[in-house]
């Protein structure tokens, strides 16, 4: 009997699991999420979800759907009220916080609205910034932070800082810092919402790019000129799954 590579419980590396069906990135099952009150505040009522390796899907939704919450639990930033959240076939609603942030730190890969770049230091450090907290060490922080740049098509802009660049440029370099890390999923709140439109056209087209080489992309948004660029569209109503 083969076996295959999978997801290591810790969090970093593969063990050896039996070859089957296809591991989902991401499978949401029953989730839910209340907020204490008074009134309780049921924001998410029971959402299911599953996410393919590969795939590249819009989350979307009227203000007060459920999206924020739902990035949060995707990111492992907020733990359900209930229910299962499976991240390459890992039961990560089940695991201790420093378990989760191990997870996070290796299989998520960020993207947020606001750049958050530090601005007195190079591109090259503030894209390598994940792999301090990884204890990597200063050469190989280099040269993956190099590599990750050249992904995003800024590698002859490795020492510049990030004041010299455009708003698109900006993004890119935070692109290239989620990825660094070769995470499993790629997860973008709103990621155009801070640019104009050649730009953000231009940062659209870089996930299509990172998409067509493999990669899974989730997005949050609330533009449908954002939405219409994935492969599949989930709309949130009311805390619910109304279309996916």
């Amino acid at each position: 009997m083969s076996v295959s590579t999978g997801p290591a419980a810790d969090g970093g590396g593969g063990a050896a699991v039996l070859d089957g069906p296809p591991v989902p990135v991401v499978e949401l099952v029953d989730i839910r999420r209340s907020f204490p009150g008074p009134p309780v505040v049921d924001v998410l009522r029971g959402v299911d979800l599953r996410l393919d390796r590969g795939e590249y899907v819009a989350i979307v939704g009227p203000s007060g759907s459920g999206k924020s919450t739902m990035l949060h639990l995707l990111g492992l930033l907020d733990r359900p009220t209930a229910g299962a959240y499976r991240l390459d076939g890992l039961d990560v609603s089940a695991m201790g916080e420093a378990q989760r942030a191990a997870v996070r730190g290796r299989r998520i890969g960020f993207v947020f609205q606001a750049f958050h770049l530090l601005p007195t230091r190079s591109l090259v450090d503030n894209v390598a910034l994940p792999l301090v907290y990884q204890g990597v060490g200063r050469r190989e922080r280099r040269e993956r932070a190099t590599r990750a740049l050249h992904r995003v098509h800024l590698s002859h802009r490795v020492d510049a800082r990030p004041l010299t660049l455009s708003g698109g440029e900006r993004q890119r370099v935070a692109v290239a810092r989620a990825l660094v890390t070769g995470p499993s999923l790629l997860l973008a709140d709103e990621p155009t919402g801070n640019l104009d439109q050649a730009n953000a056209a231009a940062v659209l087209d870089l996930f299509a790019e990172l998409h067509a080489g493999g990669m899974t992309i989730a997005v949050i948004t609330h533009d449908e000129a954002v939405s219409r660029r994935a492969e599949r569209v989930v709309r949130l109503s009311d805390g619910r799954v109304t279309a996916a």
